[in-house]
């Protein structure tokens, strides 16, 4: 059988670019060389394109300096990959990109709508559930229709900063501190504070702002963290068991999540007597609900004094790093990662 040509696209303009590297490592080693012809494209956070040549350039940071320049073409005229290097132009047709994305640019539909432009098969959920999953606010909104639990909020636009009073009041007519301040598109914590005050509050909504243009402040939920797992489509989709975080900071920020190596996970902990399975068929159907494809990770709480769950957010791609719960999920059902990479890439050829 013919190889086929599979891009993996990376790092990017999100605050997530760092992650994103090293996700992009894990899945290009799992992609079989006997599969696939390679082709590694990253994105540098000011947005500049690059053809990186090797793993080892990406894994070093070198990748940055590559003088080569890759773009995908939106023509749909032959899926193209074009290859800007020593002044020597190569176009390459693309069987099927994995966008190794995560955050703004990535994770939002934006890289999604340049696929479909292209009609290149590409890993992942489309643009719709992108765009909606990435976006805490409209999340929140879809899931509401579902009956599930989801955390109190109350929603913030950057420009009514400008009036930090007004704004503070309307949070403290409707929720008791602590509260979290979270950007309504940022990923992987970013830009999350815990705020016990007044004062902490303003600081993190100023924080927040810095990544985006709407600010979610939610209740604080105290409970268990559990996430979930979802592969597939339609009715071919399945959901994993659950895995537990273990934070080793007072809440899992990114810090927490990446750099602290006190945090822990557990694989399929033990639960209340049905809440496994309450957890499990909500991630599916808010998965279904949003119109996702191919992969989602799906967090809850187990509130503590009530056992209640409460949905926290979707990720449409998350993490494939050595320590991300989604493949590691996976790989306690059967799926090592070399499985899992195949399996995403065949959904994607396969989309309907």
């Amino acid at each position: 059988m013919a190889k086929k040509n599979l891009a993996i696209i990376f790092g990017g303009r999100s605050s997530e670019h760092e992650v994103s590297c090293i996700s992009v490592v894990t899945i290009a080693k799992a992609a079989s060389a006997e599969k696939y012809n390679l082709h590694l494209i990253g994105i540098t956070k000011e947005g500049n394109w690059k053809y990186v040549d090797s793993i080892e350039t990406i894994e070093d940071g070198s990748w940055v300096n590559s003088e080569a320049e890759a773009v995908i073409s939106p023509d749909t005229k032959g899926e193209l990959l074009i290859i800007t290097k020593e002044q020597t132009v190569s176009r390459v047709r693309m069987d099927v990109i994995f966008p190794a994305l995560h955050g703004m640019y990535g994770e939002d539909g934006t890289i999604q709508g340049l696929f479909e432009m292209a009609k290149i098969p590409y890993v992942g959920c489309g643009i719709l559930a992108s765009a909606a999953s990435m976006d805490k606010f409209y999340t929140k909104l879809i899931v509401d229709t579902l009956g599930i639990r989801q955390a109190q909020y109350v929603p913030v636009l950057k420009d009514q900063l400008a009036d930090m009073a007004r704004v503070v009041a309307r949070v403290e007519q409707t929720l008791s501190y602590p509260v979290f301040v979270k950007p309504s598109k940022a990923g992987s914590s970013r830009g999350v504070t815990k705020a016990e005050n007044r004062a902490m509050l303003e600081a993190g909504l100023l924080e927040a702002a810095k990544h985006d243009y709407k600010i979610l402040v939610e209740e604080t939920i105290v409970g268990r963290e559990l996430e979930c797992a979802v592969l597939g489509y339609g009715d071919n989709t399945k959901v994993s068991g659950l895995g537990e975080i273990l934070a080793a900071a007072e809440f899992y920020d990114y810090d927490a999540k990446y750099n602290n190596e006190e945090s822990e996970t557990v694989i399929d902990p033990v639960l209340p007597d049905g809440k496994t399975e309450e957890i499990r068929e909500d991630a599916l159907r808010i998965f279904k609900t949003l119109d996702g494809f191919g992969l989602s990770r799906v967090d809850f709480f187990l509130e503590k004094e009530t056992n209640e769950v409460v949905f926290n957010e979707i990720n449409t791609l998350p993490g494939f790093t050595s320590i991300s719960m989604y493949p590691i999920l996976w790989g306690a059902k059967g799926y090592p990662i070399e499985k899992l990479v195949d399996t995403l890439i065949d959904m994607a050829v396969e989309r309907p």
